[in-house]
């Protein structure tokens, strides 16, 4: 039997990179995802191509900074399939630049999609979950969450936040038998870091222990283990899938 067989999941920012291999790792082991993004085009072709591989899921395109929308695909959720089992609330993006030069708004957009949108999607799915006294919720934080990095200030500050919400949310909804956990990756081979002048991955690779970058399939492992039954006792902690780049 396959691990998440029977199982209902939902992973935000999935139309592509980590969120995208964690829905279809998730898939593969049974579950039947749902997709969410506000990157329509995308996300149905992930979806598709899921399907087509003989996984479930199914696309619901949604911005995560509205709650109401959070609220919507919770509902629907709930109603289609009458259990939301996982949420990984893996929706994020960066605006990067020095604190002098950030503007207003760059702060603000970031610390709206990486923890406003973890707020909703993880307010919505409670009730399912604490009615069913069962859940297990994963927030996709990062190493600059952790250690900090220069030029990221908002984006640092928004991954630190979403650690501490997984932490105090535990306290909250364990005696519900629902788990909340993070996972914060490193460097992880990207068409980002793929695009990283040599010097520069260099300098950052000098820096890992394993000396090299993770890749997507390495936090999707972590994110399984965290919402897999091995995982019933660990709640309220951050696994680092960081190369040693942070110890």
């Amino acid at each position: 039997m396959k691990r998440f067989e029977g199982r209902v999941s939902i992973v935000t920012g999935a139309s592509q990179g980590i969120g995208e291999t964690i829905a279809r790792e998730l898939a593969a082991e049974g579950a039947a995802v749902v997709l969410v993004d506000i990157q329509k085009d995308k996300l149905e072709a992930v979806a598709r191509s899921i399907a087509e591989s003989g996984g479930r899921a199914e696309a619901r395109d949604a911005d995560v900074c509205d709650p109401a929308a959070a609220d919507r695909v919770a509902a629907a959720v709930a109603a289609a399939h009458g259990r939301i089992d996982h949420l990984v609330n893996n929706a994020g993006i960066t605006r990067d630049t020095l604190l002098m030069r950030m503007k207003e708004e760059d702060w603000d957009a970031v610390l709206r999609v990486n923890l406003k949108g973890t707020f909703n999607f993880s307010r919505a799915v409670l009730r399912t979950m604490i009615g069913a006294r069962y859940g297990r919720i994963v927030n996709i934080a990062s190493v600059a969450g952790q250690m900090g990095n220069a030029g990221q200030t908002n984006y640092a500050a928004s991954k630190a936040a979403v650690i501490a919400f997984a932490k105090s949310l535990a306290r909250e909804v364990g005696s519900r038998a629902i788990t909340v956990n993070a996972v914060a990756p490193g460097f992880i081979e990207s068409a980002m870091t793929g695009a990283l002048p040599e010097a520069v991955r260099k300098t950052y690779l000098d820096l890992i222990p394993l000396k090299k970058f993770g890749l997507p399939i390495d936090v999707a492992n972590a994110v399984k283990f965290l919402l897999s039954d091995d995982a019933a006792y660990i709640t309220g902690q951050v696994v680092s899938v960081n190369g040693g780049m942070y110890m």
